[in-house]
């Protein structure tokens, strides 16, 4: 096969072989129906943690968990008899079904509105039927039949949609099904390349996997990456918590290929290209509103020999985003940038999971707070030994300039090792009634403390004019040259029984701030139902125009994912409909 070999069958890892990111091990097949995660994960929250959490804003009355799978409202399935037995003859019987778990587990991504209603068995929408094509020319016959008998068409990769990206809508459909790529996960290698192809259906940890055992690393790290998959990072334009080292996921592709309705879009795998607009870029953030990603070509790293995280305490977050943004320009830039305002480093302190990292940063805290804010830094370099090494000493000794204390490796790695523990966490203040949602945002640096201040003031009212005061933490999660994310996290007492017009308020105030302040409506969660309201005011009048042109042209039909990335056609409220 030259250079270019299968991966797709090969035996178990050796202990050697399975250095790497923490947690990376093969996802399960499917997550909790209700909530993050596999469903023998242990709750984590300790009653200390939750009595600062009640303290702070408040618990339900009671535990509020989940209703029975077999409670969750599911309505008759819509799609015809003849539809399904036309799509059995085309997939096989197995690979159409109506049953009721399956229908549940397709029904929704995991932002919040999505779980409230799910736990309480309503959920917005289900499916009314989910289909596992099994390759690109299953692909192709059901985009064909479902244009062909005006059926709804949203791709399901890993389930991870926190913006409504997942919500069945049928639009001016008669039916709507759910499209799980799961099954379309070959991998090829070009080594000399250092490119991988795969089917958009793979989990960016299986894939991880798969690599290590030759030495190499995508470097694509969200906190979604247990079960993320390459065609959900692609469509929403994701950026992994060591995008500022590896690059964010649409720097990745090096070539994809988008099914659609009405033809395809198959961008040729090379390093650049002059010809025209960048059709890999005009794919990459499409979320399903134009076609299907079916495969993707990615560029590869060679696994990191060295690595090296640690953590620091600014006395303010000004004098932490100025050392930030010195590393973003001069240099040396990390892997992996992080800094907590001090509201949020509380936070990370009342809900980890690590002892060793409550103790140490906990007396740093204490001592930082009698003088400033006591703002929470994790600084990760990865690459050769000797430049690890020295760009530790750089950037030590630059927030050591900027007035920080440096806490050390052992915070750092605590940081490595539960950076993925915060969607369980959510699940578990769900369970006691309290309301926990992120939302984030970029600008340039000139505009940053202005963003984040009037967000972080819009969310406090909003959570006030509700009854719900709350707590709101910031973080910067990616940084660049010329400016950087915000990644906010807030949490209130759940109104119980108006959660949605709790959430819809927040959000409305929070995007109003956003885009009036110079921000994006997203750095990285992408559009999908939650932001399209407010698409237009960024992309503008023409820039919408221009999408619905290239929609009607490869989807004339309307039937792929309605609803998500461009804004209903009539002019209406930017609170979702219940």
């Amino acid at each position: 096969m030259g250079s270019s070999e299968s991966l797709a069958e090969q035996p178990p890892l050796s202990p050697a072989q399975q250095a790497g990111p923490p947690r990376d091990a093969q996802a399960p097949a499917q997550m909790r129906w209700w909530g993050w995660g596999d469903a023998k994960h242990e709750p984590s929250l300790g009653a200390g943690a939750l009595q600062k959490v009640a303290e702070a804003v408040g618990l339900g009355e009671r535990p509020q968990p989940p209703v029975a799978l077999e409670h969750v409202r599911v309505l008759p399935s819509a799609l015809s008899d003849a539809a399904a037995e036309e799509l059995r003859g085309l997939l096989g019987e197995d690979r159409v079904r109506t049953d009721h778990v399956e229908r549940v587990l397709h029904a929704a991504g995991k932002g919040h509105l999505d779980l409230v209603r799910l736990r309480a068995g309503e959920p917005h929408a289900t499916p009314d039927a989910v289909l596992h094509p099994g390759d690109e020319q299953q692909l192709r016959a059901i985009l064909d039949l479902c244009a062909r008998r005006s059926i709804a068409v949203v791709p399901f990769g890993g389930g991870t949609s926190v913006v409504g990206g997942l919500a069945p809508l049928r639009g001016a459909n008669e039916a709507v099904v759910s499209l799980d790529l799961a099954a379309l996960c070959r991998i090829s290698l070009d080594r000399e390349s250092r490119i991988v192809t795969a089917g958009a259906g793979l989990r960016v940890a299986e894939l991880e996997r798969r690599l290590r055992s030759e030495g190499l690393t995508l470097g694509h790290f969200p906190q979604s990456y247990e079960y993320v998959s390459l065609g959900g990072c692609a469509a929403t334009r994701s950026a992994g918590q060591a995008s500022s080292g590896y690059g964010r996921f649409e720097e990745m592709v090096m070539g994809l290929k988008l099914i659609a309705p009405e033809g395809e879009l198959d961008a040729i795998t090379v390093p650049a290209s002059a010809a025209g607009p960048d059709l890999r870029q005009l794919i990459v953030g499409s979320e399903g509103a134009l076609g299907v990603i079916s495969s993707l070509s990615l560029r590869l790293h060679r696994t990191p020999p060295a690595r090296s995280y640690e953590g620091f305490m600014f006395e303010g977050f000004a004098a932490g985003v100025k050392a930030l943004r010195t590393l973003a320009q001069d240099g040396p830039k990390p892997t992996v940038a992080r800094l907590s305002e001090q509201r949020e480093t509380e936070l990370s302190l009342a809900l980890s999971q690590s002892s060793g990292l409550v103790q140490r940063l906990g007396r740093r805290y204490v001592t930082m707070r009698s003088h400033g804010e006591g703002c929470l830094a994790i600084l990760g370099f990865e690459g050769e030994e000797q430049e690890v090494a020295l760009a530790r000493r750089r950037a030590t000794q630059l927030a050591k300039d900027c007035g920080a204390q440096r806490l050390g490796r052992r915070v750092g790695e605590a940081w490595l090792a539960q950076r993925f523990a915060a969607p369980y966490l959510r699940d578990e203040l769900l369970t006691h009634g309290v309301m926990v949602e992120t939302l984030e945002t970029a600008t340039t640096w000139a505009k940053l403390e202005h963003l984040r201040a009037g967000v972080t003031t819009a969310i406090e009212r909003a959570l006030a004019a509700c009854g719900t005061p709350g707590l709101v933490g910031c973080h910067i999660s990616h940084i660049y040259e010329g400016g950087a994310s915000l990644y906010f996290t807030f949490l209130a007492k759940r109104q119980l029984g108006s959660e949605e017009r709790q959430w819809h308020a927040v959000k409305q105030a929070a995007c109003e701030a956003i885009v009036g302040r110079g921000g994006t409506l997203s750095h990285h969660h992408g559009v999908g139902i939650d932001h399209a309201p407010w698409i237009e005011r960024e992309l503008g009048v023409s820039g919408v125009a221009a999408l619905r042109a290239l929609k009607a042209e490869l989807d004339p039909a309307g039937v792929m994912n309605p609803g998500k990335l461009l804004p209903e056609e009539q002019p209406s409220s930017p609170i979702r409909a219940a």
